[in-house]
């Protein structure tokens, strides 16, 4: 289809919106369409999403419609009212929406069953290639990866090597180590070599498509978006099957993929490579800005990341450990699943471990496992996340918000829950603009309990989605961010350099996951002397 067709189409698609323009009926929530035909609210919504539904919730109330680029989008604020969002199966549905946007995002026909038969059926089946007994396998092998990136890239290979003090941006940091163990970790390397060679153009061109990813979700043509569709099918290439057939130590999930889409004869290389691709950007998206939203916070508050790294030492005192910066570590899951966590330990448990499980494997994965350790990370994502929780409409229906109300809703309108707010509401969390790494702690064990008008919140913490679309790769993406701090932690002192102002959130990405920094954080960073 031609360049001025597609804009032929669209210009007359924003002509039917104007010739359509919603009003509100009885029973439905309040509407907020905005003064731009089509465009509605996007632009503020965009600009800062969470001042932009708190000031409506203030003056319309917990549910209420608007109108953003084409879609009409009706927000639940109270967290109390999200499990019955949450439960509504038939009626609401997020497939529809993601789709849609997923093929469109990344460049892959959409998925029939016409065309491709029994292909999305097993496509879900693969991510549970992620979870059980599966995780066990990639994350021993990401941990080999993050020990290849970080004593290639900054421990040094050789006795006194990279002592110093070094200078570096934190973000660049997390995403370069990230990047490429996570890539290692599900795609392989090279036959004949830990590392394939290009990755920082593949990253750099990663970070310039992801750069564009909130326009491409939006459904702005790929091609109005300068030089985004050559970047997209660099990328996309990449992946191409004949390349991939040459890489060994692949994952499980990506081979059993790979395996799949050979069965279809209709698919294409370029729509194999470029479901592979996606899969790169839902590995690393938003897991590596987490990570560095994780670190930033732990060297910005100083007290909390030696309360942490105390953790490892004690460990490591109590194992008879003879750790040293120049050996690396390693650990196996199931050695993991055998110990209970350092908190919940009294400190004759912990010698009665350690008497029996003194290998540093034990040791270094115990840390990683801790209640400070996951609370910290908790505590980041609360921070930092940003996700708009989807389901589409699937009929015109009365949606029961709690057992005394109910709003109507039309089929495909989309019911949007935006945690963000939860995250943020200081009657939840006190302070909640606050880093504080043991929120998630009480007694030395994991916090669960947090009220909203005087009721226990069954959600109140949700970086991943919620119910049965929540991300099926969240375990090993808290795994990951575990391993890099507990390396992190253990081989380096850690500092901010100082005339910088504190983080802050670049909005634009606001309903898609995590928010990137506005800006990068430079520190400092220096091996230990152990």
């Amino acid at each position: 289809m031609s360049p001025l067709l597609l804009l032929l189409l669209g210009l007359l698609s924003v002509l039917l919106c104007v010739l359509r323009r919603r009003n509100r009926r009885d029973g439905e929530p309040p509407l907020i369409k905005g003064w731009i035909p089509y465009i509605g609210k996007a632009l503020e919504f965009r600009k800062d999403a969470h001042q932009f539904l708190e000031e409506h919730k203030k003056k319309y109330g917990d549910v209420f419609t608007v109108q953003i680029a084409g879609k009409y989008m009706t927000f639940i604020m109270d967290p109390l009212m999200y499990p019955n969002i949450i439960k509504q199966g038939r009626q609401l549905d997020f497939h529809e929406f993601s789709n849609t946007v997923a093929p469109f995002t990344f460049g892959y026909p959409i998925i029939t069953s016409s065309e491709f038969p029994g292909l999305k059926e097993a496509i879900n089946r693969s991510f549970q290639l992620l979870q059980g007994e599966n995780l066990t396998a990639l994350t021993e092998s990401m941990m080999g990866n993050l020990m290849v990136v970080f004593r290639q890239d900054h421990l040094g290979t050789r006795p006194g090597e990279n002592e110093g003090w070094r200078s570096g941006s934190m973000f660049n940091f997390c995403y370069s180590v990230m990047f490429e163990a996570t890539f290692l970790t599900m795609y392989g390397r090279p036959q004949s070599a830990h590392r394939h060679s290009g990755m920082g153009m593949l990253k750099e061109d990663f970070l310039r498509f992801d750069t564009m990813f909130p326009l491409l979700i939006a459904q702005i043509p790929i091609w109005l978006l300068g030089q985004t569709i050559t970047i997209r099918q660099r990328l996309i290439e990449f992946f191409l099957p004949h390349q991939m057939s040459y890489w060994s130590h692949t994952s499980q999930f990506i081979r059993t993929r790979a395996e799949l889409f050979e069965q279809y004869d209709t698919l294409r290389d370029g729509d194999k490579a470029a479901h592979h691709f996606a899969i790169l950007w839902a590995s690393v998206g938003n897991t590596a800005p987490a990570t560095f939203w994780a670190m930033y916070h732990l060297v910005s508050h100083p007290e909390a990341l030696e309360v942490v790294r105390q953790e490892i030492q004690n460990v490591l005192i109590l194992g008879g450990d003879n750790f040293r910066s120049d050996t690396d570590v390693t650990f196996s899951r199931d050695q993991l699943d055998k110990l209970p966590y350092l908190g919940t330990s009294s400190e004759l448990q912990i010698c009665q471990l350690y008497n029996t499980h003194t290998a540093n494997i034990n040791n270094l994965y115990h840390v990683c496992t801790s209640p400070c350790t996951e609370s910290a990370i908790n505590e980041s994502l609360r921070l930092s996340s940003a996700s708009t929780n989807i389901r589409v409409a699937q009929e015109d229906f009365s949606l029961r918000l709690h057992a005394e109300g109910s709003v109507a809703v039309r089929k495909g309108d989309i019911i949007a829950l935006y945690p963000q707010s939860m995250h943020l509401d200081p009657e939840i969390y006190e302070e909640p603009q606050t880093f504080r790494f043991d929120r998630f702690m009480q007694d030395g064990k994991e916090k669960t309990d947090f009220y909203k008008g005087g009721q226990r919140l069954r959600y109140y913490l949700m970086p991943f989605g919620s119910g049965s679309t929540m991300c099926p790769g969240r375990y090993f993406a808290i795994n990951e961010i575990k391993q890099f701090l507990c390396l992190l932690l253990l081989y380096f002192d850690l500092e901010l350099e100082e005339g910088q102002t504190r983080a802050t959130v670049d909005n634009s990405r606001a309903g898609l996951g995590v928010l990137l920094p506005a800006t990068d954080i430079r520190f400092r960073y220096r091996l230990r002397n152990v």
